[in-house]
């Protein structure tokens, strides 16, 4: 019986100290991954949005961030840094510079962060507050289109920030509908406004598709032809043959973990990654290219990087490219493209502008890449972008776009099915979207902090409004 005990006990005793050193493992992993987002997240939402660090913590960091509360911060408004530290062990800090936001110090100190030159100068002439949107930033135009039933629109808007229960889950912060190329209705959170900055997350791939199209419709980019990827160039390297084009549509068959957990690529690369696009670039081939859709924010860092190399050839930094190319042109004042440590825009996450800017994106979109009868993007590529990907299985994906298609062989099953088919959006991390309908001449915009995603209901949030517009 003694033995039996002891035997019991050795090996209870290996299995905890195994347990044990398991965890000990994966908190090294998991613990400078959750400091680099509190450093980041915070930095950007203090100095590109204004807002309280406090509220930022406990509203949008501590809901998706199980290890915030033994994570500290300090913001350095004087040098506009925030670092932060947790269990006196992992450090991490981020530093904001004027025009490209903030950045986590990742493999250069932050004094080599500074000295990068690669942000644009934001414009110097503001949108007029004495015009309505989208050529001013003033009030919306009055009245209503006739069509709209004013009552229902206001129920509607209602409904985007009512919650089921006690807990803000649904956190909406702001909802924007834009009708025929009119702001008719629009609604914030208190505390947040027309003027402030938001974090679009995912809805920057869709930027990125913009920079693309603009490249393709100046000649510098050719869709079909292999990717100008330096790491695949060598001879007998299957990804050389990966097209841009199959990168666009996520059909590259490039293995990456689209997971926001640490130990999974996702979160590497964000925060513990110096060259977000050489990151994903190395992963190895998982599939066939285009045999095998698969969503990759590190596929849209590659894609990143290939039009900042190819700006660079006529312009400073790629940032002026993007503020002269697209921001600029289409009224877009306030977009704050962030670069990773190495300077290239992080085209897969990291975009902040207001909800109303983020509109007067989707109404380039609504108006086949025209704007003010000067064509942006090339004739075709809205059709081109909202093309279906083969291989997405219910028709859910176009080029750096969410689509609402459905299968050719079952139409009806769709991502919203009680919204139109030829709906489709930039989405984004938390419920962020900009949703284009053509068909209805709709663009509607959502942002909001939104943890338990079944709280909020995009295909309910279209209906009510289209209930408002018979």
């Amino acid at each position: 019986m003694r033995k039996l005990i002891r035997r019991t006990l050795t090996v209870t005793g290996i299995i905890l100290a195994a347990a044990i050193t398991a965890a000990g493992w994966y908190l090294t992993q998991a613990i400078p991954i959750g400091t680099g987002y509190v450093a980041k997240y915070l930095c950007s939402a203090v100095f590109i949005s204004g807002r309280n660090p406090d509220e930022v913590l406990r509203e949008d960091v501590a809901p998706v961030n199980p290890l915030a509360a033994v994570i500290s911060a300090d913001v350095d408004r004087h040098n506009k840094r925030v670092t932060a530290a947790s269990f006196g062990l992992y450090k991490a800090a981020a530093v904001y510079r004027e025009g490209c936001g903030c950045t986590l110090a990742v493999g250069m100190s932050e004094e080599d962060l500074r000295m990068q030159n690669i942000a644009a100068a934001a414009p110097e002439k503001p949108l007029p507050e004495d015009l309505p949107w989208p050529a001013g930033n003033g009030e919306i135009a009055v009245p209503l289109p006739a069509v709209f039933d004013e009552a229902k629109l206001s129920k509607a808007l209602d409904n985007a920030f009512a919650e089921s229960g006690s807990e803000k889950l649904k956190n909406t912060r702001a909802v924007l509908v834009v009708y025929d190329g009119r702001l008719i209705a629009e609604r914030y959170a208190p505390g947040f406004d027309r003027n402030m900055p938001l974090l679009g997350w995912s809805m920057s791939k869709s930027i990125t598709n913009a920079l693309v199209g603009i490249m393709v419709k100046n000649g510098k980019l050719r869709l079909k032809e292999p990717a100008p990827v330096p790491e695949w160039r060598k001879e007998g390297d299957p990804r050389g043959k990966i097209t841009l084009d199959q990168l666009l549509r996520m059909s590259s068959g490039l293995e990456f973990g689209e997971i926001y957990k640490p130990l999974y690529d996702a979160t590497k690369m964000l925060y513990r990654s110096s060259d977000f696009a050489a990151y994903a670039a190395a992963k190895p081939l998982e599939a066939a290219p285009d045999a095998k859709w698969s969503y990759s924010s590190g596929t849209a860092n590659i894609i990143s990087r290939i039009v900042r190399t190819e700006a660079e050839k006529s312009y400073p930094d790629s940032f002026t490219f993007m503020r002269e190319e697209l921001f600029d042109r289409i009224g877009m004042q306030s977009a704050v493209p962030e670069p990773d440590p190495s300077g290239t825009y992080v085209g897969s996450s990291y975009t902040f502008a207001t909800p109303r800017d983020w509109a007067r994106f989707g109404l380039l979109y609504l108006q086949d890449g025209v704007w003010n009868g000067v064509r942006i993007l090339p004739e075709g590529w809205v059709r081109y972008t909202t093309t279906p990907t083969q291989g997405a299985p219910i028709g859910q994906y176009g080029a750096l776009f969410w689509l609402n298609a459905g299968p050719v062989s079952d139409p009806g099953k769709r991502r919203w099915p009680s919204s139109p088919a030829d709906a489709y959006s930039a989405d984004g991390y938390q419920e962020q979207k900009v949703i284009v309908i053509p068909s209805r001449k709709l663009v509607l915009v959502r942002f909001g902090a939104t943890s338990v995603r079944k709280a909020w209901n995009t295909d309910m949030f279209i209906a009510e409004v289209l209930a408002a517009l018979p």
